[in-house]
């Protein structure tokens, strides 16, 4: 069967992507090798934190932030306030950079006095010098996106194939992608598949600069109310937030080990223990915690950590969307965008050509 456009990865972006493109009268089909939302999209911890992300990039996050409120209860929305706590001066001052930074871009984001924070969260540490408030800060329930954008795809008609790794792919008059269920055919080609960009785009004969970190993420056992708010660290090493059901989840980039080419990361023993020892210390009450299960994701990155969004080098016809650091947040925004390019329109915010020359940055 012929279509449009054929989408490979079938997490936030590659959906969200579809369904712009459907609303512009496009036919596409989303393939996944597993299924809807289970890479990055879908064991992330689900923190939507403005005071996270990369100044250059806050007026994506702001946009993608609105879309997730707009999904509201059907993936989970919560927005609870989020503060971001400093152990010591030299964190302090880190924290005044950058969050000032932040709010010049647009995030409202402000600083919060001891007397503040205490009256919110009286079971923090009392060992914080300093700490920024941001009232839009949330979370969703990642483990939702899947069956939201399944539903979403169903509602709106388009074909999508699960279990359907890309095997090969060939490119004459239109793309003949290899599947294990049959040849697919589209006149136009999307690549959306996060840490498994890299081997995807080498079948079209195209080296991409994109790695992949293995980040951890943790969740407790239920616990009395120990916090209302998203908590954060100033390093970026903590985001912590409390669930409705008591579990305490417990992330901030801690790497484990594997690659996306080998499965599934594994969880590494000598990062788990300093990323729960952070938690700890910002909230000593979970000493007594008990963490049920660690699990590993996989989050892509190019040299600049900024985004690929745009045509795909040397392939007419073929386009890549992904590697955005802070992607669950930015997903449904920067995925419309990429849509209203692909249909020739000008799409509200520039895109990131995949074609730049990459400089590295801090991340």
């Amino acid at each position: 069967m012929s279509y449009d456009i054929a989408i490979i990865g079938g997490g936030i972006m590659g959906c969200a992507t579809a369904l712009r493109l459907a609303e512009g009268g496009m036919r596409p089909v989303v393939l996944d090798q597993g299924d809807l939302g289970q890479g990055a999209s879908g064991v992330n911890a689900g923190t939507l934190s403005l005071q996270i992300k990369r100044v250059q990039l806050m007026p994506y996050a702001l946009r993608g932030h609105d879309l997730w409120a707009q999904m509201g209860d059907a993936v989970g929305f919560h927005k609870s306030g989020g503060y971001t706590l400093a152990f010591n001066a030299r964190e302090a001052e880190l924290l005044t950079e950058r969050q000032t930074l932040k709010a010049e871009a647009g995030a409202p984001i402000e600083f919060a006095s001891n007397a503040q924070l205490r009256r919110a969260e009286p079971n923090l540490t009392q060992n914080v010098v300093a700490a920024s408030y941001c009232a839009e800060d949330g979370y969703a329930n990642s483990s939702l996106t899947g069956q939201y954008y399944r539903g979403r795809l169903q509602d709106a008609g388009i074909a999508y194939r699960t279990h359907s790794p890309v095997t090969a792919i060939d490119k004459t008059t239109a793309f003949e992608l290899a599947t294990p269920q049959g040849t697919v055919r589209a006149k136009r080609l999307l690549l959306a598949a996060g840490a498994w960009l890299k081997p995807v785009a080498a079948m079209l004969g195209v080296d991409l600069p994109v790695q992949a970190r293995v980040n951890t993420v943790s969740v407790t056992e239920r616990m009395p109310p120990l916090m209302s708010s998203v908590i954060g660290h100033a390093t970026g090493l903590l985001t912590m937030k409390q669930k409705a059901n008591g579990t305490v989840l417990i992330g901030g980039g801690w790497q484990g080990r594997g690659t996306p080419q080998d499965g599934r990361g594994t969880v590494a023993s000598d990062t788990l223990r300093p990323n729960l020892a952070l938690a700890q210390y910002a909230v000593p009450s979970l000493g007594s915690a008990r963490v049920l299960r660690s699990w590993t994701g996989f989050e892509a990155n190019v040299p600049d950590f900024y985004p690929l969004a745009g045509a795909l080098p040397h392939v007419a016809g073929a386009y890549v969307l992904g590697c955005v650091r802070g992607g669950y947040t930015i997903g449904p925004y920067i995925s419309r965008l990429m849509g209203d390019f692909i249909l020739g329109q000008e799409p509200e915010l520039p895109l990131f050509d995949p074609g730049r020359a990459y400089t590295k940055e801090p991340t």
